[in-house]
């Protein structure tokens, strides 16, 4: 294989894990808001899909030259269509009547340029039909519009980044990218029939998401932090009163949920409410004063003794960063601990004191479906 498809690879995997990271939150807040659950199966499909478009990208834009070396050149642009085959018989030992010919011609960069084109563009068509759900004209269509896409960004110097194109504008790349598609369209007709189908994984994924798992709940509650510190912060611009943000608190945390069946905001996007056995109103209110003590009046407690230490003893800067070392260290491993305990049983030991459960609403409420 050129070397040249070999780094483009390489820096689409070295890549992938940091676009994959930015992904990541918005891929489970869809998921669980859509289905209440994430399907594996789902997910290794979308993030191969990631992997796949990050890869075919540098191979279409790497390697770069340095910006002296590009030039205005003629020729640059190519709209004759099916040139390629001309190149083929005028730059390459291929000859149509020599079968001893062909396996040399494979190996001939004019021949592989022109396959490897083809079959970059393979899977497109595969990930069109199989997961998006798209028919034959559409696929054609999106598989034409990404290979235009590459041309342009080849044409435009990489959006404008060089004075002038670095590769060829090639209305053959057009047509031979817009038929690799067409083929994995084919392709996948015969390999669906060994695959679960896009609904079978959607109805298996609303299925699991009856049961609010530990992960669900963690991600609520790392999102209704998110958004109680954003409504905090607009009301303190709206009005700046005494005790805004117990009032801030009091309003995202208790009331809001007492009149919405159990629901906070970020619970209720992700389909899921608190149902309370006994003394609906007082457990709300205890349960949600607890678990503000429990999981940051902890932490405010820990920094606010280090900063107390740091302030009255004389202790050195090396001794200060050890013990605010050790203070963050003991703080995550006292999150991860809960995490793992909701993780291991979808449940922890305060859920059985205040009398809650956790209870999906992915499908009807009244279903009876609880975890």
């Amino acid at each position: 294989m050129n070397m040249n498809y070999l780094t483009s690879i390489k820096t689409a995997i070295i890549i992938f894990p940091i676009i994959s990271f930015f992904f990541t939150v918005p891929y489970i807040l869809h998921n669980y808001h859509k289905y209440g659950s994430i399907n594996p199966f789902r997910t290794l499909i979308i993030y191969s899909f990631i992997l796949y478009m990050i890869t075919i990208y540098f191979l279409v834009i790497l390697p770069l030259p340095n910006k002296s070396e590009v030039v205005e050149k003629a020729n640059m642009v190519r709209l004759i269509p099916f040139e390629f085959i001309k190149d083929i018989i005028r730059e390459t030992s291929f000859e149509i009547g020599n079968p001893n010919t062909y396996l040399k011609a494979l190996t001939e960069p004019c021949f592989y340029t022109v396959i490897f084109n083809l079959f970059m563009t393979i899977p497109f068509g595969m990930y069109m039909r199989y997961y998006f759900k798209c028919n034959l004209k559409k696929t054609i269509v999106l598989s034409l519009l990404l290979s235009l896409f590459f041309e342009v960004t080849q044409a435009s110097g990489l959006y404008f980044i060089y004075p002038y194109p670095y590769r060829v504008f090639d209305v053959d790349d057009l047509i031979i990218n817009t038929l690799g598609g067409t083929i994995g369209y084919a392709l996948m007709g015969t390999i669906n029939a060994f695959l679960p189908s896009r609904e079978e994984i959607d109805e298996h994924s609303i299925e699991a998401g009856v049961v609010v798992s530990g992960l669900r709940r963690t991600t609520i509650f790392i999102l209704d932090c998110f958004l109680f510190a954003i409504f905090t912060m607009i009301l303190r611009i709206i009005v700046n009163i005494k005790y805004l943000s117990l009032i801030s608190f009091a309003l995202y945390f208790i009331i809001y949920p007492y009149f919405k069946n159990g629901q906070t905001i970020g619970s209720r996007f992700l389909n899921v409410r608190l149902g309370f056995q006994k003394h609906r109103l007082i457990s709300m209110v205890l349960r949600s004063i607890f678990l503000a003590f429990y999981y940051l009046g902890s932490v405010y407690m820990i920094f606010t003794i280090d900063l107390f230490i740091v302030a009255k003893l004389n202790l050195g800067a090396n001794i200060n960063l050890l013990l605010f070392t050790l203070s963050l260290c003991g703080i995550l491993i006292f999150y991860l601990l809960n995490i793992f305990a909701l993780i291991k049983d979808k449940k922890i030991y305060y859920d059985n004191f205040f009398h809650v459960k956790y209870i999906s609403t992915i499908r009807k409420e009244n279903n009876g479906n609880e975890n």
